[in-house]
């Protein structure tokens, strides 16, 4: 792939650049191909902070999909929905979206290879068919593509904001406003690079909407809505508020009442347009039942 830069994309850095013109290609991946010298400008390496000057060439060489090494492994996963371009399953709490570094089995990935005749290689060998994610204690809904042409179409839309996401959160205190958009940019932890901070440094625009469901005093229940997708988005806007997510160990409270591992923040609903007929599909997942037990004591409490 070329790109010859035009004077209105000057001065911006070659790795911001790549990443808003090959949606296909993750910002991690895109690092690791200037890393290993396959992206080029004029015929030449370039770092990735690089600032672009009009008339540059931009080449990009993408290398073939080696053979999937990930091994595929029998284990539960609900799918909710089956056609020949995409799934979509319900993420139980406690898997692992993708293998990573010290973590190569019991995934969703290794799931999806046993159940699954095909899945998409934009990704890669350990993330092929992963469109988009939620984190390990998040429970819910995820499309999953099986071809390339599938997965562009499905990460075009959550980037363009044309897919929607809904989430559902118990969050500690009392929200006082039943409404609200929360638009503060996200960046990597300067005094931890494994976790995400409300920052302006080396950060992008985060904008999450929220509505409360229902108060229970020191807690509250709260719909979400992701206009953009950071990672640990969610978490990390309500822990800024003062309301981090019951269960969040990472973001929230080292203690909580209901001696709770992993967040209670649940991925509900998932709409977007079919990537080969175009027709809007949506799907709803309920909440699991660790995360209705709570409700039902808090639920009690009141009466």
């Amino acid at each position: 792939m070329i790109h010859i830069i035009k004077n209105e994309e000057r001065d911006i850095r070659l790795d911001v650049f790549l990443n808003e013109h090959y949606d296909t290609l993750s910002r991690s991946y895109i690092q690791k191909l200037i890393k290993d010298e396959m992206i080029l400008v004029n015929e030449l390496p370039a770092k990735k902070n690089y600032l672009l000057k009009s008339g540059d060439i931009i080449q990009v060489n993408v290398p073939e999909p080696e053979p999937l090494k990930i091994e595929a492994e029998d284990i539960e996963l609900e799918i909710i929905y089956e056609d020949q371009h995409i799934a979509v399953v319900n993420k139980p709490r406690g898997m692992v979206v993708h293998p990573a570094k010290g973590n190569y089995n019991r995934t969703m990935v290794n799931a999806l290879m046993f159940k699954l005749d095909n899945l998409s290689s934009i990704n890669g060998i350990i993330r092929p068919g992963i469109v988009h994610r939620i984190d390990k204690n998040t429970t819910g809904i995820l499309v999953v593509a099986k071809d390339d042409f599938s997965h562009q179409s499905l990460s075009k839309q959550i980037k363009e904001h044309k897919a929607s996401r809904k989430y559902v959160a118990l969050v500690h205190g009392k929200v006082k406003n039943d409404f609200g958009t929360i638009s503060l940019p996200i960046g990597r932890d300067s005094r931890n690079r494994k976790k995400m901070g409300v920052t302006t440094n080396n950060a992008k625009e985060a904008v999450t909407h929220y509505k409360v469901l229902k108060n229970f005093g020191d807690y509250t229940l709260l719909e979400l809505q992701l206009e953009t997708g950071r990672t640990h988005q969610i978490r990390v806007h309500l822990s800024y508020l003062g309301h981090p997510i019951v269960g969040d160990e990472v973001y929230g409270r080292k203690n909580n009442a209901f001696k709770m591992k992993g967040q209670l923040l649940h991925a509900k609903s998932l709409s977007f347009n079919h990537p080969i007929n175009n027709q809007l599909m949506s799907f709803n997942v309920d909440l699991p039942k660790d995360f209705k037990n709570i409700l039902s004591k808090l639920e009690n409490r009141e009466g």
